[in-house]
């Protein structure tokens, strides 16, 4: 047996330990160094790789080149060059006006700087047009409106037509135009009567003294108690002026008509009548307001106990409201401004 001595024994044990040291660095530079190296330069050379091409194509990357996301626009349809009269133009402008609308995109509906505006601007042709041409533009853009399945873009349109033609305040008034946006939805059998109940009330009232019909006779009440009936009147014209004596726009109203030169006039002719009647309940009100009409006007009351006139006969959806008849008590216009009713008689076009 090999013995070995303390100081051989000390020396392969520091050879041992050198031989360890060695080996173990070896294990490190294997599976440490080399391979951070070696990932170190394949990034380098990626790196380099992804920076030729950024140079090459650079727009693919830079914020400022990244293509926009489309912005939503209306666009109006070009008219021919050869449409030379503002008629001929508009109604081009009436029939194709929709045309590049996209009907099925439902997010339009929540912009209205685009698409309610689109529709303002699209009934305010329909004075140029005349009322034939506009109710025949409102169902082809309601047919459109259908094409979007679930109904929404339907719906919002029937809501814009409500709020700008029906709505009594509104600019845009025409109870003529509204009927025809009533009588689609009616007799459209894609949609239940649930669906259509609003416009069912809506025609009903729409109908209440239409125009070209004659307008309901009823019974009023002048400021000494006598009684007379709205038929009785004798006059070339009658102008009904619904108002109440608390009212500021009655009260301009009432201003710009007494200021008038052609009402005067024909008031002094006595081509042209006109009832101020106020269809409220307060009476003593009404009595205390009345020496602010001029005497050249029918200053009555509706004193029936339930305001028949405004309950039942006439639908006044907003105060003051203007009937103007004709020697037969025939509506020529109903619910109008006192501007309107000048142009009338000014021989001019009222709607």
């Amino acid at each position: 047996m090999k013995v070995i001595n303390r100081r051989n024994g000390i020396r392969l044990l520091s050879e041992l330990k050198y031989k360890m040291k060695n080996y173990s660095m070896l294990r490190i530079c294997v599976w440490v160094i080399y391979p951070i190296v070696f990932i170190t330069g394949i990034s380098l050379v990626l790196i380099n790789y992804i920076g030729d091409g950024i140079r090459e194509d650079d727009s693919l990357f830079v914020a400022d080149n990244i293509p926009p996301k489309e912005e939503k626009k209306f666009t109006l349809p070009s008219i021919p060059d050869e449409l030379i009269t503002h008629l001929q133009r508009a109604n081009y402008m009436i029939t194709c006006y929709w045309d590049h609308f996209d009907f099925n995109d439902t997010t339009y509906i929540d912009i209205p700087e685009i698409t309610e505006q689109a529709f303002v601007d699209f009934i305010d042709i329909f004075s140029i047009v005349g009322e034939e041409k506009a109710i025949d533009a409102i169902s082809k853009l309601l047919a459109h409106a259908e094409i979007e399945e679930s109904g929404k873009m339907y719906k919002y349109f029937i809501e814009l037509a409500e709020k700008y033609l029906y709505d009594a305040n509104s600019p845009f008034l025409n109870e003529e135009l509204y009927a025809s946006v009533i009588n689609y939805v009616l007799q459209n059998k894609r949609r239940g009567d649930m669906e259509k109940a609003r416009q069912v009330f809506q025609f009903n009232e729409i109908n209440k003294n239409r125009r070209e019909t004659i307008a309901t006779d009823f019974t009023y009440t002048l400021i000494n108690g006598d009684k007379d009936k709205l038929h009785n009147i004798k006059a070339e014209y009658t102008l009904l002026f619904f108002y109440y004596s608390d009212c500021m726009d009655c009260k301009r109203t009432k201003k710009i008509l007494e200021n008038s030169q052609i009402i005067n006039s024909l008031l002094r002719t006595g081509e042209l009548k006109i009832l101020a009647l106020y269809p409220g309940s307060d009476i003593e009100m009404w009595r205390a307001y009345s020496t602010t009409i001029p005497q050249q006007w029918i200053n009555a009351c509706d004193s029936s106990e339930d305001q028949i006139i405004k309950n039942k006969l006439y639908s006044i959806r907003a105060i003051p409201s203007l009937y103007f008849l004709d020697r037969d008590k025939r509506v020529v216009m109903k619910d109008v401004t006192a501007e309107q009713v000048f142009a009338f008689l000014n021989g001019e076009t009222y709607k």
